[in-house]
């Protein structure tokens, strides 16, 4: 019922400068599109969604706020404690929750959520392995995180589901459905929350 998201090395390759920020692809914005209006087909709902970053992406926030996610975590990098965060505020379960992601940093949600798709990069072989090992990925994605593993992962669970095809028509189509799952998406205002040294817990912005 939930995707989440991490960011650097999942929607990019994580590289970072002076002054600049990680960015995101389209492609990977429209796959998240898609699986979001396969769910609302499905389930007469949207999907919770939401991306979970350590650090300050403003990128990441660009594309949460823009796409109606709902919801994006940022500068939490302890993402455990993040994620009990979600448990507790949106009343979810971390066994319903799938979970995007590519480092250690993102060890803590993997080992908790229901299933993980690991984003590859191919630098990393025993952190890998690691992952496989202690069962904290079901899929590992064929292509990195600057080679849209996103869009992959979104594309499989729609053919897993049955409603690739269906979905793709639709969005071509612009008909009434996706026209009232726009409306209802649109509605949706992100919510910001991040970590504060002096509450020493997760707060809302």
């Amino acid at each position: 019922h939930a995707f989440l998201f991490d960011w650097d090395g999942v929607f990019n390759a994580g590289t970072k400068g002076e002054k600049s920020s990680s960015t995101f692809s389209e492609a990977d914005s429209m796959g998240i599109n898609l699986l979001r209006f396969g769910y609302w087909l499905t389930h007469g709902r949207l999907p919770f969604v939401a991306i979970m970053t350590g650090e300050n992406n403003p990128s990441a926030v660009q594309l949460a706020e823009r796409e109606h996610f709902t919801a994006i975590y940022y500068q939490t990098r302890d993402k455990g404690s993040a994620l009990t965060h979600l448990e507790r505020t949106f009343d979810i379960k971390a066994e319903c929750v799938a979970f995007c992601y590519d480092d250690v940093l993102d060890l803590a949600v993997a080992a908790r959520t229901g299933l993980g798709f690991r984003i590859n990069r191919l630098g990393s072989p025993l952190f890998a392995r690691y992952a496989g090992t202690k069962n904290f990925c079901d899929y590992v994605t064929a292509n990195s995180g600057m080679q849209n593993g996103v869009r992959e992962v979104c594309e499989l669970i729609l053919g897993l589901t049955g409603r690739f095809i269906n979905v793709v028509e639709k969005r071509c189509a612009f008909d009434d459905d996706y026209r009232r799952y726009l409306e209802v998406r649109n509605a949706l205002e992100t919510q910001r929350y991040t970590y504060s040294q002096g509450v020493g817990d997760i707060i809302a912005v």
